[in-house]
């Protein structure tokens, strides 16, 4: 560039230090209706499998190796866990005390996490299966405990990198006792915690298992928010 040459400065910039930018007009999201809206569309939006192989097959999950062409539209390999899906019970004993119930857990050895893990009852649910139905004989095999009311929790994905597996939550409200009859290879200390020690055990690090923690913060969150209303 020659030395005393004039460079061009934008129009904005010619005005002076005290000149005020102008300002960009960002259209306003117009309100739930837009939200849903956008929500909706999100789910329409599926990858293109191109190929899919089945490069492992055990008899809790498969794993596939899908060649597909995303929704960015973008070519991809992705390795996949696919699975039937799980469900997760967070079963309340709250007779005696409402506002700090008592919670069903389980404490029972991991090896992929190489520890014993304090959990809430789960179970990974049958080909075809209704979700609520499986939570009852989960329930019901892992504690005997069985519910006179039940209701959705939450849904979600525990790791949607390559995890297919989706787990559904229920509030197993009521209960009964009755006896447990776990399988063969499952050992399972069973105990009754009150919430508020459920959480202090979360503050302290003890218990470490996603659906336990997913479940019971959302729950006392939940009843948190009643309790001001």
């Amino acid at each position: 560039m020659p030395r005393n040459k004039k460079v061009e400065q934008p129009a904005a910039l010619n005005k002076g230090k005290n000149a005020k930018p102008k300002a960009i007009k960002r259209a306003k999201p117009k309100g739930k209706k837009a939200v849903k809206a956008a929500k909706n569309t999100a789910r329409e939006k599926r990858a293109r499998v191109l190929s899919s192989e089945v490069v492992f097959e055990g008899p809790l999950f498969r794993v596939l190796r899908d060649r597909l062409i995303e929704p960015g539209g973008f070519e991809n390999v992705r390795d996949v866990i696919r699975h039937n899906g799980s469900v997760v019970i967070l079963a309340i004993d709250n007779a005696k005390k409402k506002k700090d119930p008592w919670i069903v857990v389980e404490r029972q050895y991991r090896h992929a996490a190489n520890q014993f893990l304090w959990e809430l009852p789960a179970g990974k649910l049958e080909q075809g299966e209704d979700a609520l139905e499986g939570a009852k004989r989960e329930l019901e095999e892992e504690t005997g405990y069985r519910a006179r009311k039940w209701k959705p929790l939450v849904e979600y994905y525990a790791s949607p990198g390559f995890l297919g597996e989706s787990m559904i939550v229920f509030m197993a409200e009521g209960l009964v006792a009755g006896d447990a009859h776990p399988e063969e290879d499952e050992r399972i200390e069973l105990r009754l915690v009150k919430l508020s020690e459920v959480l202090k055990m979360i503050e302290k690090g003890e218990i470490l298992d996603g659906k336990t923690l997913t479940s019971v913060l959302l729950f006392a969150r939940q009843l948190a928010a009643k309790r001001k209303k």
